[in-house]
């Protein structure tokens, strides 16, 4: 069991820092268009979908990728919790 969680933690940070990546991807021209801005738009944008639905954006900002990335954490500690209450 203990194997399954450390597994879901480290696939939970490896996504957020997927995210990260796809967000500072867009501070550069064309960046997204590559084959690894490509890729990363496949696993990251039906993530960030819903949260830009609800965020709207601040002008020319787009903060709901910072919430995307608050609740993704938030997540991971709720189940960090979980474990420890079933351990």
């Amino acid at each position: 069991m203990v194997i399954i969680f450390n597994v879901i933690l480290n696939l939970v940070e490896f996504y957020s820092w997927a995210l990260i990546i796809y967000i500072l991807l867009s501070w550069f021209p064309n960046a997204r268009e590559s084959s690894i801005g490509q890729f990363l738009a496949r696993i990251c944008e039906p993530y960030l979908e819903p949260f830009r639905k609800i965020v709207p954006p601040l002008g020319m900002i787009d903060i709901s990728p910072i919430v995307a990335i608050l609740v993704l954490r938030l997540a991971s500690y709720g189940l960090i919790q979980v474990f420890q209450w079933l351990v």
